[in-house]
């Protein structure tokens, strides 16, 4: 009975049992896998590609940095490499994209177009490698634009500098075809690159060449132009944050970016309008609007300025640089003076725009410079100097401290030292371009007359910086973005808030060499203003090689100040309305002759949209979020009287 009954208690489950494995080979019979006959795939679980005819060996591997984040690494060894110096440019970039430029067996077609002078690097054998930055494409960990050193703005133990030792230090153990020696090169966010590699630099790190550098974003370089904001900037910064491989673009709705800042007003305005609320870095912009700890405690030329100087380092600099004009000039200022043998700190100046010292650079939009200056840089000047420290056995190179392009002449020169770009004994004297009545221009000093002109800013009609329609900020096949600097200043020598001086016809080449001084009196109706300079070159009226230059205003050097900070950077200030005060600010570099025929102008302008944003004329205490309300038109004088004289300081060399 207890076996019965034990067989009776049972049966339901097996039976269910029964039943649902009846049911599953039922169901398993009407899948669509059991209808139809498996095909194999024709796809190979890992396909090895056959490389035997390329001219190198592709790596793509992932090293691992300190904090166990690892970064996407793309190593292209030549083939037959042995003791091999190698190139390392850490990029936000995406490494993979910039190293299959044109899928080849050569490798300078898969190199080709991008910023790392591919003919010298293929050239002379180097081993290129090329890295995802910390957060972006293939790379692991958190993205942080120009992230800071540790300390007090980057609490972790890691940075861009410990990413490159900790780099430098992979490479030299798992890359048997190299020698050991390591260079790090690369321009813009590239060139930032290059200098973090100087802190605290790894011991096979033996030379760096930081071509026009983001160093100080809001004293000159990217962000900021002396307080004034780069507004067209918001589309990289979207891009740039928003997703870890820029997939996330701008778009905008307008054919001409002046109607399309105008639409949104304030630079907030747009912002918040696409959302940029969501993104830390245009928060953090916008918390620090002012030169605080946020921005000088990051600038890199003082960073390297409390460094010792290790490695030997290549500063290239571009005269016309639409993007990053001030950071290889103060890096510059900031380690020439720690360079004792005078051997450790070479800067390079060409007439280029943001980065085209890698490209043809026979020109610059209208401009000729009568050789490819480009391929001059690379051949002359780049070749032998990488070729000194990442090559066994190679000579010094004959380099002189500065090598210099000098426009107008379009020679090149080797100098001793920057900015006094002569040699010993050379009259070298600052002399002052005076503003004078009459809309005229001159060195000697103002006599009595009138004692100002005068001009209506008017915030509804903002001055454009180059003619309309104007496109946005861009690389794009048909954009002249990089060429706005060298655009004909006609555009705004023609409108009446535009304060136009000229000097007389120049009988005698007139030649400077370093960064000319602005001081501005000058006076508003409003309680803030921006102030915006250009010193111009004026061709003659006819040129008989190149007709469309008949006239042309060139810019040589051209720069914005935003007034409020007339007293300091750090604490912005109300101006005292309807009083002369004074203004004065440095413009960028330049190395140029006036020649004689030609003549000098300087234009004096309160807007320069819509690369910079507007400013209202009334002060507030954040511009980048002002209301329509804030924008007033105000009256602005410019003095030329005796005692309260107008002018440019020029660096004049030797007349």
């Amino acid at each position: 009975m207890k076996s019965a009954c034990i067989v009776v208690k049972f049966a339901p489950v097996m039976l269910l049992t029964l039943l649902v494995a009846t049911s599953g080979l039922a169901q398993a019979a009407d899948t669509p896998q059991a209808k139809y006959p498996n095909y194999p795939s024709e796809t190979p679980a890992k396909f090895v590609p056959v490389d035997a005819g390329f001219d190198y060996a592709l790596r793509d591997v992932m090293i691992p940095m300190r904090d166990g984040v690892k970064l996407h690494t793309v190593i292209m060894v030549p083939k037959g490499a042995q003791r091999a110096g190698m190139l390392l440019t850490r990029t936000p970039y995406d490494a993979h994209a910039l190293t299959t430029h044109a899928l080849s067996g050569h490798m300078a077609p898969m190199l080709e177009g991008y910023d790392n002078a591919t003919d010298v690097i293929v050239e002379d054998g180097y081993i290129r490698v090329i890295q995802d930055i910390r957060g972006k494409y293939g790379s692991e960990g958190d993205y942080v634009m120009n992230r800071p050193v540790h300390g007090s703005l980057n609490p972790t133990p890691v940075d861009d500098a410990t990413d490159t030792y900790d780099t430098i230090d992979w490479l030299v153990k798992h890359v048997p075809e190299s020698n050991g020696k390591v260079g790090t090169i690369g321009i813009s966010y590239d060139g930032f690159e290059p200098l973090m590699s100087l802190v605290n630099p790894h011991p096979a790190l033996k030379v760096a060449v930081p071509m026009n550098p983001m160093v100080d974003g809001w004293m000159g370089d990217d962000w900021f132009h002396n307080g004034a904001f780069r507004q067209q900037n918001l589309s990289y910064i979207y891009e740039q944050s928003a997703s870890r491989d820029n997939s996330i673009k701008w778009w905008a709705n307008y054919h001409d970016e002046y109607d399309f800042f105008m639409h949104y007003g304030s630079a907030g305005a747009l912002a918040h309008a696409y959302g940029m609320e969501q993104l830390g870095f245009w928060n953090k912009m916008l918390a620090h609007t002012a030169y605080d700890s946020f921005w000088s405690e990051q600038a890199v030329d003082k960073l390297l300025a409390a460094q010792p100087l290790k490695v030997p380092v290549m500063l290239v600099h571009s005269l016309w640089d639409q993007e990053d004009i001030y950071g290889a000039m103060a890096v510059y200022r900031a380690i020439k003076p720690k360079d004792g043998g005078g051997d450790m700190v070479r800067l390079v100046m060409g007439p280029w725009h943001h980065g085209q010292e890698i490209e043809d650079a026979s020109a610059l939009g209208a401009i000729r410079f009568g050789s490819d200056t480009g391929k001059y840089f690379r051949e002359k000047i780049l070749r032998p100097y990488l070729a000194q420290y990442l090559k066994d056995g190679a000579p010094k190179a004959n380099l002189a401290p500065v090598t210099a392009f000098q426009t107008g002449s379009n020679e090149w020169q080797r100098l001793d030292r920057w900015p006094l770009a002569c040699s010993e004994g050379c009259p070298t004297a600052s002399r002052k371009l005076y503003l004078e009545a009459g809309n005229k221009l001159g060195f000697d000093a103002p006599a009595a007359g009138a004692d100002y002109d005068e001009y209506i800013s008017d915030p509804a009609h903002p001055v454009p910086y180059r003619a309309r329609p104007i496109q946005p900020m861009g690389y794009d096949a048909g954009q002249t973005w990089s060429q706005w600097l060298v655009d004909d200043q006609r555009e705004a020598s023609g409108r009446t808030d535009v304060l136009t001086y000229v000097s007389d016809v120049l009988a005698a080449p007139l030649t400077i060499a370093g960064a000319p001084q602005v001081n501005l009196i000058a006076s508003t109706s409003g309680s803030d203003s921006d102030w915006v300079v250009k010193l111009i070159d004026v061709y003659p009226d006819q040129v008989a090689d190149q007709p469309e230059l008949g006239g042309f205003q060139l810019g040589i050097a051209m720069d914005i100040f935003r007034g409020r900070y007339r007293e300091g950077f750090a604490d912005p200030k109300a101006i005292a309305d309807n009083q002369p005060l004074p203004y004065r600010f440095a413009l960028p570099p330049a190395n140029h002759v006036f020649l004689p025929g030609h003549r000098i102008m300087v234009q004096v302008q309160s807007s320069w949209f819509p690369l910079y944003d507007r400013n209202p004329q009334t002060f507030v205490p954040n511009i980048m979020l002002a209301k329509p309300a804030d924008y007033l038109k105000a009256t602005q004088r410019v003095y030329h009287a005796p005692t309260q004289a107008s002018f440019i300081a020029l660096p004049v060399i030797g007349n």
